[in-house]
């Protein structure tokens, strides 16, 4: 129903699912209950596919094959990408869906123990300016704002403009970088 743009409602999503309206108020407490599990699982799933990404020796590298695979799960799941972010439902497990900014903290502390980044800078704060600036442009892209194409082209400049402003050279960062990206290809359609 998200993919197709249809209202979601009380009776359409029952009636779609073969079921009665008592089942969403028996499972989910009602519509509020079902977006908020709706959006814990879309920050689970992100959660799962960050998780994938393994630490190299190089951590820039890392922080950055973490924005591609925040990219690949928005592309892959853009209907539920969008419900991730509608911030008029609770969470579940706010902590839960913390899962990806933690494993960027933890990345950038990784970076700034290579001596990659300064040791004044706050690896939260890197972590949280190179979320926000990816999620900002990866939620252009899958709302067709910008192409793919501007996405793959900014993403990688943006990161490293993140990277050197942490203390990263940029004749470094570039290299590490473009390694994170070097096999990412733009799913040719958005999944539905």
């Amino acid at each position: 129903m998200l993919a197709r743009r249809e209202p979601v409602t009380l009776r359409s999503l029952s009636n779609a699912a073969g079921v009665s309206t008592m089942a969403v108020y028996t499972y989910f407490g009602g519509m509020p209950g079902l977006w908020s599990a709706v959006r814990q699982e879309g920050f689970v799933r992100l959660g799962d596919r960050l998780a994938t990404v393994r630490p190299t020796r190089d951590p820039i590298r890392h922080l950055a094959a973490l924005g591609v695979a925040y990219v690949e799960h928005a592309l892959a799941n853009p209907d539920l990408y969008r419900v991730m972010f509608d911030a008029a439902f609770d969470l579940a497990d706010p902590e839960g869906a913390a899962t990806g900014l933690e494993l960027l903290i933890e990345g950038a502390c990784q970076a700034q123990r290579a001596g990659r980044f300064i040791a004044s800078v706050d690896p939260r704060d890197v972590a949280l300016r190179y979320w926000a600036s990816g999620h900002g442009l990866t939620s252009l892209a899958v709302s067709g704002v910008v192409t793919q194409a501007d996405l793959r082209t900014h993403a990688p400049e943006m990161a490293i403009a993140i990277f050197t402003a942490a203390g990263d050279a940029r004749e470094n960062a570039e290299p590490s970088v473009a390694a994170a990206w070097r096999n990412w290809a733009a799913p040719s359609r958005p999944a539905s």
